[in-house]
Order: C-alpha cells, then structure tokens, then sequence
C-alpha cells in the first residue's frame, strides 16, 4: 500500500523505522533533473521553510493599527489571516492538484515543500503577530520587567566584561549582546535587540521542528507533529528554550539509530558522525539546557537496549566509539556551562512557586505562566468528563495506546516513551520531596516535555496503524494474477487523501497560530495576563527619551542599564507567588514574610 506521505528517510536492513515497508510504486514519468537530486531536494526544502517563516513575518511588518485598543488588535489579527490566506492558498491549490493530475515525482517534491513551506507559515504567524504586538515600540515583550529583564542585564554583564550569568545557559544572552552591539549601540540597547531575536528565532521555531522530525519521517507525518508542537509550546519571550525541546528528541532518536546499526558504519565513519551529533547536542545544551536534564534517565537505559551488544566485535567497537566521540565534544562545546554548574549548581536552588506548582502534579495537559489574572489553582485546570480528563486527553491516550502498540519497533516511538518515562518518574521525585527540601526544582517543566511526548507517540501510533491497516487490505483484498506495482487502494487516492490533510493541517496550523498570538496582544497591567507583556513594552522611553507612539501611559519609565548580579538571598522556603498575603498559610503552610508575625 503506497504510504500516506512520500520520501521516507529509511534505514538499512531489519532495523528501518515503522511505515518504511511500503510496496513498490509505478515509476514516475518526469525526466531527471536538478531537483531530482537528493541534496537538491533536501535544500529547497530547507530554504522553502525558512524563507516562507521569516518572509511572512517580514510581511507583517506592513500592517499599521494602534495595538493598544481592541478593535486594533482584532484589525491586526484579521490582516494577519488575510495574508496567510493569500500566500498559503496558492500553495495548497498546487498541491491539490499535483495529487489530481500531476505525476507521482512531481507530486512528492511538491508535498514535500508545500509541507515545509507550512511548517514556516505556523509559526510565521505567530512571529508576525509579535510584529503587530510591539508596533511603535523598539522594547521587546516583557520590557524591561521578569525574564526578559534578567536577560537584558546578562548581556549588559556580558558586555561590560563580566564573563558568564552563572548556571544560565549563555547562548542567547551572549547574542543578544552581540547583536545590540554591532546593530545598535552597544550597552543600553540590549532591550532592542531581543525585540528583534524574540520575533526572528520565534518564526524559525516551526521550520526547525519540522527539519529535525524530516531526519526520520516521511514530511506529512514530520508537519503533522512538527505543527502542532511548534504552536502549543511556542513562548515568544523565549523562543530559544522551548525549540531546543521540540529538536532535542528526534535528534535523539537519530543518534541512537546510527547506535544500533554501528556494525554498518566504518571506524572512521562512526568517529565522524558522532563528532557531528557532539557539537550539535554541545550547542543546543548552550542554548538551552533544561531539556537535557529530564530526558537524560529515559535515555540512559535506552541506550542500553539499543545498542548492538550481539553484532560482533566490530559493532561493540563502532558503538562505544560513535557514543565516546558524541559525549566527549558534546561536553567540549557545552564546558563552560558545565564548569559553572559544578561550580556553583548548588548554590542557586528554584524556590518560585506559581500556579503550576500549586496545581495536581498529574495533571499533564496543560500549562499556565505566572501570568494568570484571577485564575487560581482552585478553578485549574477545568474538570473533565471522565476521572477529571478531558475528552482531548482520552483521545490523545488511545493515540498513543496505538503508538506503544503496534509502532514499539519504531525507534521514535522508543525514545519518546523513554524520555516520557524518565521525566515522569523524575517529576514526581522532585514534587514528592518539595515540602521537605523547600525546593520546586523546576518540575512543573517536565509538563511540556511529557506532553510534548504523548503527542509524538499520538502521532507514530495513527502512522503504524495506518501502515498495519494498509498491510491488511493488501494482504487480504490483492488479487494473485495483480499486476507488479499495483495496489488495492490506488496510489493516486492515498495521494488525494494526504492532500486533503495537509490542507486541513494547514487550517488547524493558522487557526491555532492565531490563538497564540492572541494571548499576547497589549493588556493592561490590571488584568495579570499575558498581554501584560507587551503592554510593559509601550511604557518605556525610547533611545531619544520620547514615549513610544502608542504608549498608554503619559510618563514612560527610564531605560534601565545594569550588570547582572545572582541573587544572593537565599529564602531556604518556597517562594509562592501569585499569593495574597492571608492565603500564604492555606497554599504554603506558613505566613508571608511581610506580613506581621511571620516565620523566619
């Protein structure tokens, strides 16, 4: 049965990835040329990404509304769809037809690059709404308040000589001192330039997702994780942590399979590639490092299963040789966050609490910031139908009860269930001992990687249905005196059929970008929510001391200009934020420590 998406990346031998089995299919009509060149392919796909994920934000800039009123913002939103709409129909149209009329060649180039082109539009969308968001205001969201203020004074540290912030990862901070100093003016314009990197590393976080997953699945399987992961998890104000996340696993999975089938690979072969993945994992881990924490026990033992321990001498060799080489530039790279955090680790505990910390440790499926107006801990998350799940969720778990299933010699499957499994069992260890320890430790973060997870093994459980069901209908329906080549399901309606997806994909892509551009579009500071942050953006003055053009306030507040300096005071409790003073005892078990009578 032809596969659901063409160009698989396929493996040698028994260890290939589900759904690479596909059966023979006609041979295309079209005469060779460029673009029938594997690296041909693999670079239009690429820059096709990438152009339409920046070219569209770039788009955005064009659209002049006040995005302080409401009727602005919706304005700035509608123009948004408007463009999308123009620049992705043309896309789909091709593609549909291609699936109709075109050659089967013709159509896989073309669905491979309408896929890619999608994966840039998702997020496209959402970077071109932060353009719509800070419209008249050179500061980024956030101002000069929270993260993006720490960040700020990190590059002014880095700036002034003052070397690394700590156990921070450093390679966003250090480019945004970078590029404040070589595109503006240096100390004082930090603010500046992570307005410009928030918006441009938020539009690439699509196409990279969809990159990363493209090394291991065919493009309508990559876009179908790529896309919905690349919206749900996207944070504008730090778009570089969350895409190290969503790359981290297939890059992964991809090193473990160069794992298991080391006895294939020549010494010199196994050295190189493992030098390769090195220096990738070294500056992911620099760029951000969290990840790497609740994915490491997962795939620990993981790699124990995986590799070749019966393939021969050869193999063994290979093997230790691939993972020594990847480990050992892997920590060259990342050394000096390594050196910083055996240096002083344990003398930066996570003490802040928020409303996830609050909330029921198993509850998975969702995720607030501190940025929650009046919603407590009370009324989150909403209460399902079934045991308190929502309908979403069940239909998430039997996706992947499908993927555990009938996908578990998938090696995407494996690792995903691997590193689901580490961050599960670690968040629990690490919640279990908060009230003892006065210590979050940062487990409510394990919630985006758990789901990040479950959607993955949702996805490669409906491909290894998909792939088994295909093999039952020819296996039973195909007659004995068929041609060679031919299937009981025409390939020309598979193709259809993933056309029809893709575009449906597509809509579910621009509709769930727009809902996240939504929650950051300016809201007073009264409410507490999301839109605080780019409202803090349009009440501080510019480079020249005026307001920006649509400030809502008539006095802006004064550009800040400090080094960055670890915070010292150390509270040996949890700090719970977002507490009124007489709730502190019912939520953290003691007074607040400026109210009358408090413990010490």
């Amino acid at each position: 049965m032809t596969d659901l998406a063409p160009d698989v990346v396929r493996e040698k031998g028994p260890s290939r990835e589900a759904g690479a089995a596909a059966p023979p299919v006609a041979p295309a009509a079209d005469k060779p040329g460029l673009m029938t060149r594997r690296w041909a392919q693999i670079t239009a796909e690429v820059v096709v990404g990438v152009v339409a994920a920046l070219g569209f934000t770039l788009l955005c800039t064009r659209i002049d509304i006040n995005p302080l009123n409401r009727i602005g913002q919706v304005s700035g939103l509608a123009k948004i769809q408007q463009y999308v709409t123009i620049v992705g129909l043309p896309m789909l149209a091709v593609l549909l037809f291609t699936a109709y009329r075109g050659t089967l060649r013709r159509h896989r180039l073309t669905q491979r690059l309408v896929c890619s082109a999608l994966a840039g539009l998702s997020t496209g969308v959402v970077a071109g709404g932060i353009v719509v968001a800070l419209h008249g205001t050179p500061w980024p969201l956030g101002g000069q308040e929270g993260d993006p203020s720490v960040l700020v004074h990190m590059a002014t540290g880095m700036l002034d000589g003052k070397g690394l912030p700590g156990v921070y990862p450093p390679g966003f901070p250090a480019l945004i001192a970078l590029w404040a100093k070589y595109r503006y003016n240096g100390v004082g314009s930090e603010g500046f330039a992570l307005q410009d990197l928030q918006i441009f590393f938020s539009a690439l976080v699509g196409p990279m997702s969809y990159l990363a997953w493209r090394l291991l699945l065919r493009p309508f399987w990559a876009l179908l994780i790529a896309v919905p992961a690349a919206v749900v998890f996207l944070d504008p104000i730090r778009p570089y942590s969350h895409v190290v996340m969503i790359v981290l696993v297939p890059l992964l999975t991809a090193v473990l399979r160069e794992v298991r089938r080391a006895g294939e690979l020549r010494m010199p072969t196994a050295l190189l590639r493992g030098l390769g993945f090195g220096v990738v994992f070294g500056l992911l881990f620099l760029w951000y490092s969290g990840w790497y924490l609740w994915s490491a026990p997962g795939i620990a033992v993981l790699t124990l299963f995986v590799f070749p321990w019966r393939g021969g001498k050869e193999a063994v060799r290979n093997g230790l040789a691939l993972i020594g080489t990847t480990v050992v530039s892997a920590g060259v790279v990342g050394s000096p966050l390594l050196y910083q955090l055996a240096k002083v680790g344990s003398d930066v505990p996570d003490r802040y609490g928020y409303i996830m910390t609050y909330t029921d440790p198993a509850y998975v499926m969702g995720w607030l910031s501190d940025r929650v107006g009046q919603t407590t801990y009370h009324d989150y998350p909403d209460t399902g139908d079934l045991a308190g799940q929502s309908g979403f969720t069940i239909l998430l778990l039997a996706g992947v009860g499908l993927g555990l299933g009938l996908g578990l010699r998938s090696l995407a499957v494996r690792t995903a269930a691997a590193v689901l499994a580490g961050a599960w069992l670690m968040r629990f260890t690490f919640a279990g001992s908060m009230a003892q320890s006065g210590t979050v430790a940062l487990y409510p973060r394990t919630t985006w990687i758990i789901m990040y997870c479950l959607m993955i093994l949702a996805v490669l459980g409906l491909m290894a249905a998909y792939h088994r069901g295909g093999g039952w209908v020819e296996r039973t329906f195909r007659k004995e005196d068929a041609p060679a080549g031919t299937t009981v399901i025409p390939g020309r309606t598979q193709r259809q059929l993933a056309a029809g997806l893709v575009c449906a994909l597509a809509l579910f892509g621009t509709m769930g970008a727009s809902w996240s551009v939504n929650r950051y579009m300016p809201e007073h500071e009264k409410y507490g929510r999301m839109g605080l942050d780019a409202w803090r953006a349009h009440t501080i003055k510019k480079a020249n001391g005026d307001c920006p053009k649509y400030a809502p306030v008539s006095t802006c507040a004064d550009i800040i200009i400090k080094d960055w300096e670890p915070d010292k005071d150390d509270k040996k409790f949890v700090w719970c934020a977002g507490v009124a003073t007489e709730e502190w005892q019912e939520v953290c078990g003691r007074r607040a420590p400026w109210d009358n009578g408090a413990q010490k």
